[in-house]
């Protein structure tokens, strides 16, 4: 998201159908195959089309989707389509890398104040999210990594991949989730949650499509309705990108991926993007299924506005200069919360700690907030029934929690203009009331 001097958030590039013209090119391309529900051995499907087809599967997914992704001749692509197996075919593509102490956004949505009371030394929350990013720091003192998967292929040697983070991102997104309070470093909003490194990315924060939907395939495996215990992933990364409605209208494989594991009972919570734009241009933030994080900028921990800025400039209790939004009225602003997002301090590679802004830094805030809730009781049912008790419970809050631009504030006017008025950044994250 927001580039920055020591990490960038994660941008996924936008989902393309393949253009029938490239089918008479005699060349090999990496493709994602998505097959019909009634396939029940994908694996066996895609080593029968590589058999058939001179092609080399790079993943199977057997959980969010059924299919593979693979490297395919183009000219082979009719052939491809014409199995009456085959729901549809997409072009891969290129993602990428762009983004003890109380931190300050932790003490904005009250998290010192839950039922774990961050910051006080003691105190853990018993639920399982998903981190799916660079992978996880896995030797960091202040995190509780419980497993994880990497998606990145095999190694050199031919061995599987560590899912440890070569890159610092994901293990940032951890730490504000659920770093341990144990009087060392920093301490996350839902303290000590058992955290699932899903790497998709590598250490250059750069990976594909396919990769994405091979951690999405994981966390739905380990879904409730599959038997597992990851309630929330978290996704610090979106593109350029469309809802197409319907759970992608048969081409959008990540949109279908995500359908699949909400259904599962898993909570996707993403960030909005960086773009100071509308994100109904971006993914996953536009898929109505998820729930999307803007951020607004603290400096201080506290509500009422006036504090100096810190690692970067900005205005203290207002939206996030960089912030993607949506629009008043709009699908969109129904499955859209806040959270803070401007020089946010947590865990970073090597056992460290670092300071960072973009919606990435925010979407954690808001995974954690539903960490808390559902372990707490206070969130039940299904991860739609989870997104609105979260938005509600926001709403619900006095104006002076809130900040100058969410709904009950009005348009920002002054340094920013007052071109906020069409702007919807939805209400503040509530960590306290759970």
């Amino acid at each position: 998201m927001r580039r920055l001097a020591l990490v960038a958030a994660l941008s996924v590039l936008v989902l393309a159908l393949v253009p029938a013209a490239q089918a008479s090119q005699d060349r090999a391309k990496n493709y994602i195959v998505v097959l019909k529900g009634s396939v029940t051995r994908p694996g066996a499907v895609a080593s029968e089309h590589a058999a058939k087809l001179g092609m080399t599967v790079r993943y199977v997914y057997r959980s969010a989707l059924e299919g593979y992704a693979a490297r395919i001749p183009t000219s082979k692509l009719a052939h491809l389509r014409a199995d009456d197996r085959v729901a549809f075919v997409m072009l891969d593509r290129a993602v990428h890398a762009t983004a003890q102490s109380l931190p300050t956004g932790v003490d904005r949505i009250e998290g010192d104040v839950s039922s774990t009371a961050s910051g006080d030394g003691t105190g853990t929350v018993d639920l399982d999210v998903a981190v799916i990013d660079t992978g996880i720091d896995l030797d960091h003192p202040d995190l509780n990594v419980v497993g994880g998967k990497s998606c990145l292929g095999t190694t050199k040697g031919g061995g599987t991949p560590s899912f440890d983070d070569g890159h610092g991102h994901g293990t940032h997104v951890a730490g504000t989730i659920g770093a341990l309070d144990d009087g060392e470093g920093v301490v996350g909003v839902a303290p000590g949650v058992n955290l699932w490194a899903v790497r998709v990315l590598n250490a250059a924060g750069s990976g594909t499509t396919s990769q994405v939907i091979c951690g999405i395939d994981f966390v739905d495996s380990m879904s409730p309705a599959k038997g597992g215990p990851i309630r929330v992933a978290n996704m610090s990364l979106g593109g350029f990108g469309f809802d197409f409605g319907a759970c992608g209208l048969g081409f959008d494989a990540m949109h279908a991926a995500i359908c699949r594991a909400t259904n599962d009972g898993v909570l996707f919570v993403v960030a909005a993007g960086n773009s100071n734009a509308n994100f109904n241009f971006f993914t996953p933030a536009a898929y109505n299924e998820v729930l999307a994080v803007t951020a607004e900028a603290d400096f201080n921990g506290a509500p009422g506005g006036g504090a100096p800025a810190t690692c970067r400039v900005d205005v203290d209790e207002t939206p996030a200069d960089f912030s993607n939004f949506t629009t008043p009225g709009s699908a969109d602003a129904a499955h859209t919360i806040a959270a803070p997002g401007v020089c946010i301090t947590s865990s970073w590679m090597g056992g460290g700690y670092a300071t960072i802004s973009g919606t990435s830094m925010a979407s954690p805030h808001v995974a954690g907030t539903a960490a808390l809730c559902i372990a707490s009781g206070a969130c039940t049912g299904t991860p739609s029934q989870i997104l609105q008790k979260l938005r509600a419970d926001a709403a619900a809050q006095p104006l002076a929690y809130g900040f100058t631009g969410d709904p009950a504030h009005g348009p920002v006017c002054g340094v920013k203009g007052c071109g906020t008025a069409s702007r919807y950044y939805g209400y503040l994250a509530h960590a306290g009331g759970y």
